[in-house]
């Protein structure tokens, strides 16, 4: 069985104690990886905080080290996507395509490195500054304290810690738990490519150790999160005045109009909702459907979620494997089986066989519903006819989220009506919600956080802006 250490100031440290780390597919202890105390974790602050202090690195310099990561993951494709595989539980191909995204995700904040810029300011237009002239200039926050979640164990971490680098920042970064192996392996694509020690700190364990334990830590700067709206809300509260960039929930809502191409709506849909077995923040979760095309949609659709390769997510065929535990399984169709206690219907799936959930699709559902009124996460679809435009993005906006949606629709007055009054971060034109490339700007409004991800857009909130202002007497 491997053992994974913690990756502190440049140093591998073992601990005296450990985490197992499971097969997501078989439920099986595959490896073991060294817990993190309050010891690694005050020394993982210390490291960042005195590399960040005393060893700072040129712009040229953190170009080359991430353009040198980026290259590295293409290299190690094949192992780290194994390792997404066996810890996260994610079709092997998903894991494939997140890989190549992280490669992206590297790249992209390597180029901004080198592009970091303020601006001048014409403080000589107010009376009496006629002799100055002013500029900003962008400084690095200082040190990042990061923390990822499971479900994008490699591109999530990407997200986090390549625009920190490219800031000239240094990271504290604790990953998911049941997922640690995919951002230590991380770590050492890292140390080949020359980053030096101290600006990349791993650590291991708990939330409510580890992650507590750098919540309460004055050294860090900036803290970056993904994760429930809680646990936002938990981290805003208590960490002062610092920073905060928070990608929370969400519980995606996609309209399907009755002037949409129902056959493409269908086929998109279905690969969109069911990914990863639903647990993406921006997975379909409420389906709006025209009662004009409701029928014929839903057939399309099932014939969609039937063509879905469902089981072992080592298999390359696979589109749906098994969800990150048996306990969240089982949370899932509780919540299926509390809706169909209250009225709702299950059109399709709603079977599982311990950590797989089978795609599922519910209609008769009530806004008051956890499936339709909380984050699911979970590959669980609610149908909700409707008849009216306004009053259906009335009902999509009644939700306490707004992360990204979408609509189909091959007018083109329903679509610009859509975008201006869909409260979300970002709304989808003939796309599902789950549509997202990573140079652009990605984040939510309401309790679906603040902030943005996108190397460019990230920059700019781990960065400082710091006005200069020369007084020229002659």
């Amino acid at each position: 069985m491997d053992r994974y250490k913690l990756y502190i100031n440049g140093e591998w440290i073992d601990t005296n104690d450990q985490l197992d780390v499971l097969n997501k597919y078989t439920q099986e202890t595959f490896a073991q990886v060294a817990r993190a105390s309050e010891k690694e974790v005050d020394a993982a602050i210390e490291a960042a905080t005195h590399a960040y202090k005393k060893h700072a690195m040129s712009p040229y310099e953190r170009f080359e080290i991430l353009k040198r990561v980026s290259e590295l993951l293409k290299e190690n494709q094949e192992d780290m996507a194994k390792a997404i595989t066996m810890e996260a539980g994610k079709p092997i191909k998903q894991a494939l395509t997140e890989l190549n995204r992280a490669a992206q995700t590297f790249e992209l904040a390597a180029e901004e490195a080198k592009r970091i810029h303020g601006e001048g300011v014409p403080v000589e237009a107010a009376p009496g500054s006629e002799n100055r002239m002013a500029f900003t200039i962008k400084v690095p926050v200082g040190v990042v304290g990061a923390i990822s979640p499971f479900n994008f164990p490699v591109n999530l971490v990407a997200h986090k810690i390549a625009p920190a680098i490219a800031a000239g920042n240094a990271v504290v970064l604790k990953p998911a738990s049941k997922t640690p192996i995919s951002a230590l392996k991380l770590a050492g694509l890292f140390e080949k490519a020359g980053l030096p020690k101290g600006f990349l700190n791993v650590v291991v364990g708990s939330g409510s150790t580890v992650g507590n334990q750098m919540m309460k830590d004055e050294r860090i700067n900036l803290y970056t999160f993904t994760g429930s709206a809680e646990v936002g809300l938990k981290l805003k509260q208590n960490t002062g005045l610092n920073k905060l960039v928070l990608e929370l929930g969400n519980n995606s809502p996609v309209i399907i109009d009755k002037e949409a191409d129902l056959d493409a709506a269908a086929e998109n849909v279905a690969a969109k909702s069911y990914a990863f077995a639903g647990q993406v923040c921006i997975s379909v979760q409420r389906l709006y459907v025209h009662e004009d095309v409701r029928e014929e949609f839903q057939e399309k659709f099932i014939q969609a979620i039937e063509k879905l390769n469902v089981g072992d997510p080592n298999d390359p065929n696979t589109d749906v494997g098994p969800m990150i535990s048996e306990e969240e399984a089982e949370r899932a169709e509780q919540w299926v089986e509390e809706a169909k206690e209250a009225g709702a219907q299950v059109f399709h799936g709603g079977n599982r066989e311990a950590a797989l959930f089978h795609p599922t699709v519910l209609t008769n559902v009530k806004p008051e519903m956890k499936v339709v009124c909380e984050e699911i996460f979970a590959p669980v679809v609610s149908i909700i006819p409707f008849s009216d435009l306004s009053s259906c993005i009335e009902e999509v906006n009644g939700s306490p989220y707004g992360l990204q949606g979408g609509i189909f629709t091959q007018n083109i007055d329903t679509a610009f009506y859509a975008a201006r009054n869909v409260e979300v971060g970002g709304l989808m034109v003939n796309d599902s919600s789950q549509y997202r490339v990573d140079l652009m700007p990605y984040g939510g409004v309401k309790d679906s956080g603040w902030g943005k991800e996108g190397p460019k857009y990230t920059i700019d909130d781990m960065t400082e802006e710091r006005l200069i202002v020369l007084n020229l007497n002659h």
